[in-house]
């Protein structure tokens, strides 16, 4: 194993994509001369050359249309978002037509791009640059949503995505870009929409996804040393397609649910897990469905307030003990 922080997890996993195949292309702003906004792509201008690293204007409703149909004619584009909360700039562009070619065209029209770039609270550059648009994205058939947590997981499911012939949403974390993890040294491929338990315990599950996944360690952590709680975490990673069989086995095992998302509360992917784990296992619940999620606000800049208007490790303990109380 290799020890990689999560930004150099996802460089390694465009470099192996690249080398493996010649249709893959990476695009974006600042991706090339730049190395990206957040040096995620440092490299790869010198070793793939500027046909294939291609910077683009601050446009993306027209960088985003030029791979959507780029991809559908055999390229498979890598799209580098510097933000995912200027998506909605292209919504016609990923939503009425990325999604829905394959379908429209009775499957003889792919569209094997990949869409990636960070989409989190908690770094005070306000509302309009910190969106978490997993929900909006997810409510589309024919686009996949990923979310990963770990380096480990950002490598195996970036090169699984840029594989994929349908078009999949792959949103990173700022702040998780310098933690480090354990990546296996030779190829791993991760399947999209299988869900990974982090942590088995027998009290309590956490669903989350994303850095909630950290979170929820360490309070899970805490909740065993000084309240004898056990948690168990399942990581979805995958927010479409959706592993609920995994979700469904953990809260058979444990009977006490919480969802933890960096979303806010309404209409979010929590709101959806709650009902499909209550329709689907409410004789095997001792309690009522709990839920933690960013407090329901545009994004506050100012940081020790922001710090708490998202999830962290305090706000769910106190949410887990009223979830096991």
């Amino acid at each position: 194993m290799a020890v990689l922080t999560y930004r150099e997890a996802i460089r390694a996993a465009l470099s192996e994509e690249l080398t493996h195949d010649e249709n893959v292309v990476l695009l974006g702003e600042e991706v090339a001369n730049f190395h990206g906004a957040y040096k995620v792509s440092e490299g790869l201008l010198e070793k793939f050359g500027p046909k294939r690293i291609v910077d683009t204007p601050i446009s993306e409703a027209g960088f985003v249309g030029m791979g959507v149909g780029a991809s559908m004619l055999g390229i498979r584009p890598v799209m580098e978002l510097m933000f995912w909360s200027f998506y909605s700039v292209a919504f016609d562009q990923i939503l009425n037509n990325a999604a829905n070619v394959r379908y429209m065209s009775g499957g003889l029209i792919n569209c094997p791009i990949v869409i990636r770039g960070p989409a989190n609270g908690g770094t005070n550059v306000g509302a309009t640059h910190s969106h978490t648009p997993e929900n909006v994205l997810a409510n589309h058939p024919g686009i996949k949503v990923v979310v990963p947590a770990t380096a480990r997981d950002a490598k195996g499911l970036l090169k699984s995505a840029i594989r994929d012939n349908d078009p999949v949403m792959f949103l990173e974390n700022t702040i998780l870009y310098g933690e480090k993890g354990e990546v296996p040294d030779t190829e791993e491929l991760i399947p999209l929409g299988v869900a990974d338990v982090k942590r088995t315990g027998t009290d309590l599950t956490i669903v989350t996804y994303g850095r909630s996944v950290l979170h929820s360690l360490v309070a899970a952590d805490i909740l065993e040393k000084e309240h004898d709680v056990s948690v168990e975490i399942v990581d979805l990673r995958t927010i479409r397609p959706l592993d609920f069989d995994t979700v469904l086995a953990s809260v058979k095992k444990t009977h006490r649910v919480l969802i933890v998302e960096e979303q806010k509360p309404f209409a979010s992917v929590g709101s959806q897990l709650a009902y499909m784990i209550q329709r689907e296992a409410f004789d095997e619940l001792d309690g009522p469905i709990h839920r933690l999620a960013t407090i329901d606000a545009p994004a506050i800049y100012s940081p020790p307030v922001e710090t708490e208007q998202l999830p962290n490790p305090q706000r769910i303990l106190k949410a887990a003990l009223a979830a096991v109380a």
